[in-house]
């Protein structure tokens, strides 16, 4: 269950922390008419970066190298009462040390040619701004306060923390 105190005081901390057991989240670049696709995100620690291994052939590196440069990257915590949006500058970085770092198994099974495939590319995203949100994963409390805001007037339902991120 997500810790509530913490989206509040400290909702930067609790996206990296949910990032940690949720990897994967919905990526999207603005202004291009594609749509948000899954992606697996890596954080650096001690920065506001993420990083994504992708295809240079894939519709969304196109739109990048198109100088569609900003970004949104959608998590949601695998209890379904954290949601987070990010946001933030987005482009490719061919530091090979970067790529060595973040490479594992998992990644290299969409790479046939490996770490030298000639279709990789890693994607760096710093992060600016984002929107976080923790809710109650007790359903004792939503429904209360269901049935409390269609009792009440003019109440809506008290069910979790909604905070705003400036990551630099």
């Amino acid at each position: 269950m997500v810790d509530l105190t913490q989206t509040e005081n400290h909702p930067d901390a609790q996206f990296y922390d949910i990032l940690d057991e949720v990897p994967a989240g919905m990526l999207h670049l603005e202004n291009t008419p594609l749509h948000s696709q899954p992606m697996a995100a890596t954080r650096e620690q001690g920065t506001n970066t993420l990083w994504f291994f992708a295809k240079t052939d894939s519709e969304l590196v196109q739109e990048m190298r198109k100088g569609n440069s900003t970004a949104h990257f959608v998590v949601v915590g695998k209890n379904h009462d954290f949601h987070a949006c990010v946001n933030g500058y987005i482009r490719e970085n061919l530091d090979t040390a970067k790529r060595d770092e973040y490479w594992n198994p998992v990644v290299a099974a969409w790479y046939e040619g490996g770490k030298e495939d000639p279709t990789l590319t890693l994607l760096q995203m710093d992060l600016e701004t984002g929107s976080i949100w923790g809710s109650t994963g007790s359903s004792v409390k939503f429904g209360w306060e269901i049935a409390k805001a269609n009792l009440m007037d003019e109440k809506t339902p008290d069910v979790g923390v909604h905070r705003t991120v400036k990551f630099r």
